[in-house]
């Protein structure tokens, strides 16, 4: 049986606008329409989870207002635990997106709320029997490094997403027990290492790895977009990098999508699966979260991706 996973982090109200492209610096453009939508890193991975069959809480906060009502009725709504979910006076926190046709995305965040979750709010004894722990860093730091050292204390898997980027201080390295970032927040975390094309093949990242190891991170996911991912695992040593298939689909709105992958490494760790098995899953999970438009809504169940796998080849890259 799958192991119950704790989120603690951010719940955000998307204000989306869809245009042809992205303005450019000082650029105003007609928007095609307008949504509002739930959202929030953290809430956006622990509905992903959760609508695979995962056991998830919540630990977070949120407004007494109407955005705040939004949030934590489509995360409970979702199937997870929405009763560590404080509602304070600050206003909820928000997003503000905007997409274009292609489906790529510009976001800024304003923490409102999240910005006041602290570090008491991570009681321990919310993680006891916890198998995984997902975090990000839309919340104080030092909440992520409490959630993480509670997580860690109580045996479970110390999932961190490294967005929106900032340095990762060594004490929360060596809590981390899986890195997850795109190719923009590796290449910060590394600071001067060049990485590799990401359509490179495996032999060509070993030493990403071996830089990652170096700063105490031993097992690293590093997202690509269009090409895939790639499974940095120093501990393996028969097969220390793994090459993850992008799974192709037509992109209607990618807002989003690395939540879907982030929530859907989470599910499956907490199902026994290797962090390779994983990232797999997740490639189709992500993949289908991007042929609708918005976040929550259109993250697919453990069905529909079944169904994908079935359908399609997520092939392993030599």
């Amino acid at each position: 049986m799958s192991k119950r996973i704790v989120v603690a982090g951010s719940l955000n109200a998307d204000l989306t606008i869809y245009c042809e492209r992205l303005p450019a610096p000082g650029e105003t453009l007609h928007g095609r329409g307008f949504a509002v939508n739930p959202g929030g890193k953290s809430a956006n991975q622990a509905v992903a989870a959760a609508r695979l069959g995962a056991l998830v809480t919540l630990i977070g906060a949120v407004g007494e207002d109407a955005n705040g009502d939004l949030l934590v009725a489509s995360t409970a709504g979702a199937g997870v635990d929405v009763s560590h979910v404080h509602r304070i006076a600050e206003p909820t926190g928000v997003a503000v997106i905007s997409v274009e046709d292609s489906g790529e995305n510009s976001i800024i965040i304003s923490a409102g709320a999240n910005g006041t979750l602290s570090p008491a709010a991570m009681d321990p004894a919310l993680f006891a029997g916890a198998g995984v722990v997902c975090l990000c860093l839309e919340v104080p730091l030092a909440t992520v490094h409490a959630a993480a050292a509670a997580g860690h204390d109580a045996g479970a898997t110390v999932l961190l997403n490294l967005s929106p980027y900032a340095p990762v201080p060594d004490g929360l390295a060596r809590l981390t027990d899986v890195l997850l970032v795109n190719a923009h927040e590796a290449s910060a975390f590394l600071g001067g290492f060049s990485l590799p094309a990401p359509a490179a093949a495996a032999d060509a990242w070993r030493g990403a790895g071996e830089e990652f190891a170096r700063r105490g991170l031993h097992k690293v996911l590093v997202t690509l977009g269009s090409s895939g991912s790639v499974v940095l695992d120093a501990a393996n040593a028969a097969e220390p990098v793994v090459r993850i298939a992008p799974t192709r689909v037509d992109a209607v709105d990618t807002t989003g999508a690395g939540d879907a992958f982030t929530g859907a490494v989470a599910a499956r760790l907490a199902a026994g699966d290797s962090l390779a098995a994983a990232a797999r899953y997740a490639s189709v999970a992500a993949a289908l979260a991007a042929t609708k438009k918005g976040t929550q809504a259109a993250y697919p169940s453990a069905g529909q991706v079944a169904a994908k796998l079935r359908a399609v080849e997520t092939d392993i890259r030599p």
